[in-house]
């Protein structure tokens, strides 16, 4: 069993958070001795759990309909199964932008180290956009590629 206070060190979040996630409904089966909640092997789980989603984008209200998912049993695995699918998809979708993002930055560092080289970027603008270094230029290529369609763009 783990106080509050254990579960806010392992966890690194404030005990505020981890009382308004008990208010809100999210642990089930808490127990407390005299008032003091006591965190059981099956409440950490759900934190782990809760924190995932919460870091995927998820509101509480829907990590509350998660939960109460998971307390009416077999029933519902297909409904949790499709909210991770869905979280999973607005991860990687998320990941490709900031991989990009990175390119980005990534393409830049190596331009003005090329530049400040140089004492110029004479040279580099004689090889952009398609005489990079091959390294170089796939980072290039993967920071300058447009969205895959028009739906990307209106969202």
């Amino acid at each position: 069993m783990y106080t509050i206070g254990q579960l806010s060190k392992m966890f690194d979040l404030p005990v505020s958070t981890l009382r308004y996630y008990d208010k809100e409904g999210l642990f089930l089966d808490l127990q407390r001795t005299s008032g003091i909640r006591k965190f059981n092997d099956r409440q950490v789980e759900a934190l782990r759990v809760i924190e995932c989603l919460k870091k995927s984008g998820l509101e509480i209200k829907d990590i509350r309909q998660f939960m109460k998912w998971c307390e009416e049993g077999p029933s519902t695995y297909q409904k949790r199964k499709d909210m991770f699918e869905k979280q999973k998809e607005n991860i990687e979708a998320e990941m490709a932008k900031l991989n990009k993002t990175l390119c980005m930055i990534k393409f830049k560092c190596w331009y003005y180290e090329q530049a400040l080289k140089d004492g110029n970027e004479d040279n580099l603008n004689r090889m952009m956009p398609d005489n990079l270094p091959e390294d170089i230029q796939a980072i290039y290529d993967e920071a300058h590629k447009g969205p895959e369609s028009t739906e990307e763009i209106e969202q």
